[in-house]
């Protein structure tokens, strides 16, 4: 897949490492910070399922990207990206679950809101941290020599 001649892999790829951590630093906030959940939760939930979608594209164009050039698959750390870039897909998926569920079931209260924060926090560290790593894995798969 291109874009005006450019592989889709490397545009998308901007997308989710710009919407992955704003969507998890803005879940972060929406369950730590008791009088910003109000104003948090409708942007808290657009920005998940944007990033939700964005690392889906990535993942997707990735594979087709890495089909289309099969020299790739002999680089270094390149398999290393591919392995962290599956996890990121399903915890991201994960994360936007329970994203849409904390802002549909935002007015609950008791053990249904804390647990959706618990979740919403974990699952939040857990992209954080898997952006980083799926991105530091594709960047030296990039630019380390064969």
């Amino acid at each position: 897949m291109e874009i005006s001649g450019l592989p889709l892999h490397p545009l998308v790829v901007h997308a989710a490492v710009v919407l992955g951590p704003l969507a998890a630093l803005t879940a972060l906030v929406y369950a730590a910070v008791g009088r910003w959940r109000d104003r948090l939760r409708i942007p808290m939930v657009v920005v998940a399922l944007a990033a939700t979608a964005s690392v889906a594209a990535a993942f997707l164009s990735g594979d087709n990207f890495l089909e289309t050039n099969p020299q790739l698959a002999a680089k270094p750390y390149v398999e290393l990206h591919e392995e962290r870039a599956d996890l990121l897909l399903w915890l991201t998926l994960g994360f936007g679950a329970v994203a849409l569920a904390a802002g549909w079931l935002h007015d609950r209260s008791g053990a249904v809101r804390t647990v959706l924060r618990g979740l919403l926090a974990v699952a939040a560290l857990a992209v954080l941290v898997m952006v980083v790593l799926v991105g530091d894995a594709g960047a030296r798969a990039v630019w380390t020599a064969s």
